[in-house]
């Protein structure tokens, strides 16, 4: 209490003497006990008011103790599963423990590829992320004393290495190992490389590893299958020196449909684990590429960079012409890019006109805006206009296909000498047109449906600094590719505008990312999030069908078919009260990471222990460990003292002294007749 608030009270009470005094003490000249007992109160009723009006506070501390926190850490996964009762065993004997019970604060949670409280133990996760459990525990249990007591065979599947996880100064790490950790004799086949399409009649690569754990000498054959036919043999001798040996083979692409490929390699004698013996994946070979000619006849940097980006999806071919090419060699394209199109382009954009064929034209300081105004091209351009920087600017409202994920920030500007332009085709804006600092309500790039084709402009040279200015930002040129490549896929694709479209891929490798996605629109192309979509899959071996509906994401529905197995399927998105369906097939390949695992991995869970300050353990040590937890020094409770401000004003018992002073008073003065 501050001395001002003292000497407030003191005078407080010289106040209330003083009061008193005046009306008992000096005023009354006979004083009997009946006055002094009256004085006293009035004395207590004035002094707690005056208290009230100095309203002094008073501090008050509370003290706890606060146990460090135990947390009891479960692998979930599938490779664990034969470890089922060894582990609801420890849980058990670690909660049971009244020795850990008075010391720790405990908690439990299991994990997979995600943390989660424990309730219970279903070993059905394929994916083991340990690393990302301890981080989300770290933020869960920051500045407080944690002990942590990682229950698990060590193998983990995805994330980054656990080994070099680091905590604060407050949490230890213990590791208790599941499983066999005798190292075995073992073969094993590694990830396949391929790609997700071929082509008919062209070849495609196939890359894979075999490994072998041992000491002696072995011999094995490895062989590669498509579609259960034979299409490469060879033998192999592996020992502990030489234990990886990579296969890199060439396969013909003979027939078009989705291709099962497995690599497998003959079981060792003596070999435990035989599932990891076998690998497969799933290529589509498709029957043609997309033909595209870039005709121009100028040398530009642009031709190089469009080249790069459409080509960067494989099926897609581009052919650099000029205009003068033969039309016998016009024939095989799909889509004419016109580059800075002059009148010599006249008899190829005759020939793509009379084709009905989809165009794209890029106009820039070359073109002749005379020739495309009578050519007919959709749009017609004022000419004679000095060449200026134009800026794009990404039009939200653009309905055709999602361009939410490209990013024009700090793009340098095209150049232009297009002037006011008049577009006599329905369109749809795809980048306006920014010219020093100002939106001039100019496209600077559109599509435009005609009939049965599709054409696109774009009035600005230089497109290759976008590109390089997407490195530049993201270390890759994904941004800018993906944005070309939906361009052209749009030009490309004869297909009329859905407002339900479907996402997938063809090929899943093992079924823990198998995820479908939708987007669906109203009759004005809004995007509809009160629409009902549902998903119904169908094994075509088995004929088992699932019906699931669709959950809303962020924009899109999205259906999570992690659960089925490995096989075919075909699928029909439809949506509910409404005509629409998409449909499609995709292949599961028959594949887990979590069986891949001869034995625990003990060697990087002692790692992870010592590094945090623990020790590693064995199940049979259970009584070991809780005896360290009991006699470790580090795990005390800790002392903590809880502060509280209270004002006098909140004290009802002063407010019940100061009534009862008052009350008391004026009774005994009307009982004993004083005025």
């Amino acid at each position: 209490m501050e001395s001002i608030t003292v000497l407030y009270i003191i005078l407080a009470a010289i106040v209330a003497l003083g009061i008193v005094g005046f009306q008992y003490i000096y005023k009354q000249k006979a004083k009997s006990k009946i006055h002094w007992l009256l004085a006293f109160l009035r004395f207590l009723g004035v002094f707690g008011l005056l208290l009230l009006l100095v309203n002094p506070k008073f501090s008050q501390k509370y003290y706890t103790l606060e146990k460090p926190n135990l947390v009891i850490l479960a692998d979930n996964s599938t490779s664990i599963s034969e470890q089922n009762n060894e582990l609801q065993q420890l849980i058990s004997e670690l909660k049971d423990s009244k020795e850990v019970t008075d010391r720790f604060k405990i908690a439990s949670y299991k994990f997979g590829s995600e943390l989660d409280v424990l309730d219970s133990l279903s070993f059905t996760e394929k994916n083991t992320n340990i690393s990302k459990s301890l981080s989300a525990l770290k933020n869960v249990y920051a500045r407080q004393q944690n002990v942590t007591i990682l229950l698990s065979d060590g193998n983990q599947t995805i994330g980054e290495d656990y080994s070099y996880f680091k905590t604060d100064q407050n949490t230890t790490i213990y590791t208790v190992v599941l499983g066999d950790t005798t190292k075995y004799k073992d073969i094993s086949v590694g990830p396949i490389l391929t790609n997700k399409y071929a082509f008919l009649n062209n070849k495609f690569p196939l890359e894979t590893f075999v490994s072998y754990q041992g000491s002696a000498t072995v011999s094995t054959t490895v062989t590669v299958k498509m579609n259960d036919k034979v299409v490469h043999e060879e033998n192999l001798k592996l020992d502990a020196q030489v234990n990886l040996k990579t296969i890199a083979i060439e396969v013909d692409a003979n027939t078009v449909g989705v291709k099962n490929l497995t690599v497998e390699v003959t079981k060792l004698s003596a070999e435990r684990n035989v599932k990891n013996n076998r690998r497969g994946t799933n290529i589509e070979v498709i029957d043609e590429k997309t033909k595209i000619a870039l005709i121009s006849d100028i040398l530009h940097p642009d031709l190089g960079a469009l080249k790069k980006s459409i080509e960067s999806n494989k099926q897609r071919e581009v052919t650099i012409l000029q205009s003068d090419t033969p039309n016998s060699i016009l024939e095989e394209i799909d889509l004419f890019v016109f580059y800075q199109p002059t009148v010599k382009f006249k008899n190829v954009y005759d020939f793509a006109k009379a084709r009905n064929s989809n165009t794209f034209i890029i106009a820039g300081a070359n073109t002749d805006f005379s020739f495309l105004n009578t050519a007919k091209v959709g749009l017609e351009i004022e000419d004679g206009y000095p060449e200026q920087e134009v800026f794009g600017l990404l039009n939200n409202g653009f309905t055709k296909y999602d361009i939410s994920k490209f990013d024009l920030f700090d793009f340098p500007p095209l150049v232009s000498d297009a002037g006011p332009i008049l577009i006599t085709t329905p369109y749809q804006t795809l980048l306006g047109t920014q010219i020093m600092g100002l939106d001039v309500q100019q496209p600077l790039l559109a599509v435009m449906d005609e009939n049965t084709s599709k054409h696109a402009f774009l009035l600005g040279e230089n497109l290759w600094k976008w590109r390089v200015q997407t490195f530049r930002n993201t270390k890759s040129f994904v941004n800018f590719d993906e944005f070309i490549g939906k361009l052209i896929r749009y030009l490309t694709s004869s297909k009329n505008k859905s407002r339900l479209n479907v996402s997938y891929e063809k090929v899943y490798e093992g079924s823990s990312n198998t995820l479908i996605t939708a987007t669906y629109f109203d009759e004005a192309f809004i995007f509809d999030p009160n629409a009902k979509l549902k998903i119904k899959v169908t094994n075509k071996e088995t004929t088992k069908v699932q019906t699931n509906p669709m959950v809303l994401k962020n924009g899109y529905f999205e259906a999570d078919l992690t659960n089925l197995i490995a096989g075919s399927y075909d699928f029909i998105v439809s949506v509910e009260n409404e005509p629409k369906s998409a449909s499609g097939s995709f292949v599961i390949s028959e594949f887990e990471m979590e069986n891949q695992f001869v034995s625990s991995d003990n060697v990087r869970l002692e790692k992870l222990a010592l590094n945090t300050g623990g020790a590693l353990f064995y199940p049979s040590d259970i009584k070991k460990l809780i005896q360290d937890l009991k006699e470790n020094d580090a795990y005390v409770a800790t002392q903590k003292s809880t502060e509280n401000i209270v004002s006098l004003i909140d004290f009802r018992l002063l407010l019940a002294l100061i009534v009862f002073g008052f009350a008391g008073e004026w009774f005994i003065r009307k009982y004993n007749g004083l005025i």
